[in-house]
């Protein structure tokens, strides 16, 4: 609009190097301010709420319900024939790879079912599209046809049983109440939950498996599966159960 007025004047002459521009302005505050006005933030809204704030304890708390809800497959594995659970278990694998590879080719149908069912449970690596990552659910069933393969029915019952159970409370624990870090995103209130529950199972199957010191030195290797998991580099879903398991087997 002025541009235009003072083209029709004289003042146009005195004018005509002159560039109008938007003023650009910026707003400046460095990570650090950032990350410690949030920490005040949360810290004032905890007092006042009496309540901890974790955004990342809603989408646990699903993960983990999906976790609890496979204990099906040790009930599957003690209550039919190992043939049968072996089957069973192989045909829900392959669906499973089936699902996700289609995921991950962007195949509508396999899309829209995988993003149903497991959209707000992925972690941030299984999210990645420019690399096929495999869910926990396939780390599960597959752990699950191991042990079934190789161990007796009351040891892959409690193999199993720990990895969904103890890795549940270790994860929900830590979000929860976890402020003592041990390593990376561990922390003592979630690994002690871990190796507590965990030794609460072993009690609890002593009608089928006797509590020994073995037991003791399975509930200690879980534990140290789920904490050293980046280290040994398997999932823990297939750590944990194959740890407690071989000790089992071969010192119980």
């Amino acid at each position: 609009m002025l541009k235009d007025i003072l083209k029709n004047t004289r003042l146009a002459e005195l004018f005509k190097n002159v560039k109008f521009t938007k003023p650009k302005i910026k707003f400046k505050r460095s990570a650090e301010s950032l990350r410690h006005l949030r920490e005040n933030l949360n810290s004032k809204l905890s007092d006042d709420l009496h309540i901890t704030l974790n955004k990342s304890i809603k989408k646990e708390f699903y993960r983990k319900l999906i976790h609890l809800s496979s204990l099906w497959i040790p009930a599957l594995i003690y209550f039919t024939h190992k043939g049968t659970a072996i089957v069973l278990l192989s045909i829900i694998f392959l669906g499973d790879a089936v699902l996700e590879y289609g995921n991950y080719k962007k195949w509508p149908w396999a899309r829209k079912s995988f993003g149903f069912l497991f959209f707000k449970t992925l972690r941030k690596k299984e999210t990645n599209r420019n690399l096929f990552q495999v869910s926990g659910s396939m780390y599960v069933l597959f752990s699950a046809i191991i042990c079934t393969m190789f161990f007796s029915k009351p040891i892959a019952v409690i193999a199993l049983t720990i990895m969904l159970i103890s890795d549940t409370c270790a994860a929900l624990f830590g979000k929860a109440y976890g402020t003592r870090h041990l390593r990376n995103n561990k922390t003592l209130e979630g690994t002690t939950a871990l190796f507590v529950s965990a030794l609460a199972i072993v009690v609890i199957y002593n009608p089928l498996f006797p509590v020994t010191y073995a037991s003791i030195l399975a509930c200690t290797a879980a534990t140290l599966a789920e904490m050293y998991e980046d280290k040994i580099e398997i999932d823990d879903n297939l750590s944990i159960p194959l740890f407690v398991g071989l000790i089992l087997s071969i010192l119980g």
